[in-house]
């Protein structure tokens, strides 16, 4: 028998290098997905912090860092699995990861394979003028890529630039990943091209696949939102607005799916 098989993206307006106001944002969005019966929720890349690279050092955690226990204890008591993203130190390297809490307390850790830099172009999208520095000179790469267990199906994780390497979802389908999970920070100038990719490889390989985006501006870029769900088939299910704070819910329970976006705070 199928089991019922619920994801949520969120999108949040991260503030600059403030953790504990991220941690909070979370935690509302991460109950808000809860009782809509998401199983797990994907969040943008490096959401409890913001893409504020000069800040990712000193703001780095570990994968059993303190300020995870109250994300932790919402993952437990509300029985469902968080993604969250956060600059990860793991040994001596420093790296972009995406920290998978899951119900019973343990996590998980999936950091990022392929490093990505924004062109002299993406500064049609800035605030201010200027644009982040190469992840290369702030990050390495990583190699952590743990199945995640969503009902009776198996979820890949992707951060960002990731998805740029066809070969990125292609393993992913080939350990029996039936979900892909982008985990991102997508400008408006990029997001036609990087969501056809997603709707692609979703048809290609048969995978329900998630886009979780910002919903307001970080590392002095604008973010294109429009946080989106996509069918193995590749059709758009769901999407969320360009600006603002939300979930977008995905439920499949055999019989039929429903779909849901609600944005919380614009």
């Amino acid at each position: 028998m199928t089991k019922t098989c619920s994801i949520a993206v969120a999108q949040t307006c991260p503030v600059k290098g403030d953790v504990p106001a991220n941690v909070a944002e979370h935690i509302r969005l991460a109950r808000l997905a809860a009782t809509e019966g998401a199983q797990l929720v994907v969040f943008p890349e490096l959401s409890l912090t913001g893409y504020e690279l000069p800040l990712a050092d000193q703001l780095a955690f570990c994968s059993d860092d303190s300020r995870l226990t109250a994300l932790r204890e919402v993952a437990e008591l509300s029985g469902i699995t968080l993604v969250v993203g956060a600059p990860l130190r793991i040994d001596s390297r420093l790296c972009i990861g995406a920290m998978i809490l899951l119900p019973d307390r343990t996590i998980k850790c999936y950091t990022k394979r392929r490093l990505g830099t924004f062109p002299t172009s993406a500064a049609c999208d800035s605030c201010d003028g200027s644009i982040p520095p190469p992840e290369p000179s702030v990050f390495q790469p990583g190699d952590h890529d743990p199945p995640v267990n969503v009902g009776d199906r198996t979820a890949a994780v992707a951060i960002c630039a990731d998805i740029g390497d066809p070969a990125h979802p292609q393993r992913a389908a080939t350990r029996g990943a039936k979900i892909y999970l982008a985990s991102m920070f997508v400008i408006p100038s990029d997001f036609d091209s990087e969501t056809a990719k997603l709707s692609h490889y979703a048809a290609q390989h048969t995978m329900l696949t998630a886009l979780a985006n910002f919903g307001g501006p970080s590392g002095s870029l604008r973010s294109a939102g429009r946080s989106s769900i996509w069918s193995e088939r590749g059709e758009l299910l769901v999407q969320l607005d360009p600006t603002g704070s939300g979930i977008a819910v995905l439920s499949d329970e055999g019989h039929g799916r429903t779909e849901r976006g609600m944005i919380v705070d614009h």
